[in-house]
């Protein structure tokens, strides 16, 4: 598959790095998705799966800190996209497609425009839209599992694959 940018083609990726781990509390959800972001280059499409509750938002925090983010980060479970441009490499947009009304309110959301920034797109709930969207490069997906969560992660980059260890510096 060839394309301009890397999240531009609109077919399914294929994954050949996949792996999964146990995440036991919010500190450890955090910790992953620093680990995350250390790991990934941009520009990248990450999709979030999970139910309700699952921790998809707490590993966007954790992500944007590793990417140098100091301030709050709050879901935008209401404003539908926050974006962080004063991260490293490159800016961070936070979705969340919880509350789309249809695939195309994206065009009013401005997702071309953040695409063409060429930085990264944390989308929480892409199934609400995703013939819509651009093929993920990183789909990750969060399970209930015990007192914690499963993460289960798939990656058309085997870097990604290094923040599921929590010997990972």
């Amino acid at each position: 598959m060839t394309c301009l940018a890397r999240y531009t083609c609109l077919m399914s990726p294929s994954f050949p790095h996949k792996g999964s781990c146990f995440l036991a509390d919010e500190a450890a959800t955090l910790a992953c998705g620093e680990r995350l972001a250390r790991q990934i280059a941009s520009p990248a499409v990450i999709y979030l799966r999970g139910q309700l509750g699952a921790g998809k938002t707490t590993l966007s925090r954790g992500f944007l800190r590793g990417r140098g983010h100091l301030g709050s980060v709050k879901s935008p479970t209401y404003t539908l996209v926050e974006p962080y441009e004063e991260v490293s490499d490159g800016p961070v947009f936070h979705l969340d497609l919880y509350r789309l009304g249809g695939e195309q309110e994206l065009a009013y959301l401005g997702l071309d425009d953040y695409l063409a920034t060429r930085g990264v797109l944390l989308i929480e709930w892409p199934e609400r839209a995703e013939r819509a969207l651009p093929a993920p490069t990183i789909e990750l997906t969060l399970l209930p599992q015990a007192a914690g969560r499963t993460l289960q992660l798939m990656s058309v980059e085997a870097a990604a694959l290094t923040a599921l260890s929590h010997d990972a510096a």
